[in-house]
């Protein structure tokens, strides 16, 4: 076994080695905001889709067009208004005059890496249309069905503050996104970085490092990597306590959670450890892995009561109080 673990290491540290350029590359427009690169990647590497929240200015925007350019792949950036239309995003049947037929105009979800900016601007309808295409990978115009090309990743964008004008995003298709993540503020020195790097007129241009047969090779990669049964019995046991907090000797939390993380979430926080720790080059996945990773698969699944409303407990508080208490193989 320990020999096998050896090689398994050296193959994941040989087909990692595009990580550090790939984030080195991102690097020269990104400033910080270390954690959601590291997001970002294990979206691409797992095939799960992403939700971004964060106040305006903080290069969510940037941070996904950036990634788009370092991979030789396609991106479309797609607005999210009132006004949308779900033709708007999967396309539409239109006339053609020479043939006398009806032909399929495809819409901007036929590429590889969507942004959906400010998603929570769009009404039910469009929202739906974007929930097949992201769990199915296909959309329908007409009587046709089309598969969208590998990889496809929808990266969303929301704001929290404004709340006018917006439509909140029902928790089924919040439970669609594999990762929520709460952008931050920089510190003090990175804004000063910021300041002294985007200050100027000309912008840092980067360029394509990694090919998408790369990405789709490196996932089959991250599905080897070993995962002990007793980390595996720390994951279902995160993910019991938010259904049944007493099991984790929470009695605390039991009138504080209205509905907790679904058999998804157990699924998305094994894969999203192991993507963790193909980035740190590792061939297996630790506690701290599950850990560093679980409050965004989790923070978006756990639905509080209104006693927790009340109170001011959030989703994160109640995680990381499971965390602090499941114990550590």
């Amino acid at each position: 076994m320990a020999v096998e673990m050896a090689q398994l290491n050296d193959m994941i540290k040989e087909e990692s080695s595009f990580v550090t350029l790939l984030k080195s590359e991102m690097n020269k427009v990104i400033v910080g905001q270390g954690k959601m690169v590291d997001r970002l990647l294990i979206g691409i590497l797992t095939r799960g889709h992403i939700l971004l929240e964060g106040v305006p200015g903080l290069a969510k925007t940037l941070a996904v067009s950036t990634l788009a350019k370092v991979i030789d792949t396609g991106f479309k950036r797609i607005q999210f208004t009132p006004d949308l239309l779900p033709a708007d995003l999967v396309g539409t049947m239109i006339y053609n005059q020479k043939s006398g037929e009806f032909v399929a105009k495809k819409g901007p979800l036929f590429s590889n890496i969507i942004l959906a900016d400010e998603i929570n601007r769009a009404p039910a309808k469009v929202q739906s249309a974007l929930l097949e295409a992201m769990q199915e990978r296909q959309v329908t115009i007409g009587e046709t069905t089309y598969k969208l090309e590998e990889p496809f990743l929808v990266l969303a964008t929301q704001n929290p503050i404004e709340q006018e004008g917006t439509y909140p995003l029902p928790e089924a298709q919040v439970d669609r996104f594999m990762l929520k993540l709460s952008i931050v503020y920089p510190t003090r020195e990175e804004e000063k970085l910021i300041l002294e790097r985007m200050g100027n007129e000309e912008v840092p241009e980067v360029s394509k490092v990694i090919t998408v047969d790369r990405i789709v090779a490196a996932r089959k990669v991250v599905e080897q990597i070993y995962v002990d049964p007793k980390v595996e019995d720390y994951i279902v046991n995160i993910v019991y306590a938010t259904r049944d907090p007493q099991s984790a000797g929470l009695e605390d939390l039991k009138n504080l959670i209205a509905f907790g993380a679904s058999p998804r979430a157990t699924i998305n926080l094994l894969r999203s450890a192991r993507a963790h720790a193909f980035i740190r080059s590792r061939g297996y996945v630790t506690p701290e892995d599950v850990k560093s990773i679980g409050m965004d698969v989790l923070r978006h699944r756990v639905i509080t009561t209104y006693e927790a409303e009340a109170e001011n407990v959030f989703p994160e508080d109640i995680v990381q109080k499971i965390f602090d208490s499941v114990e550590v193989p």
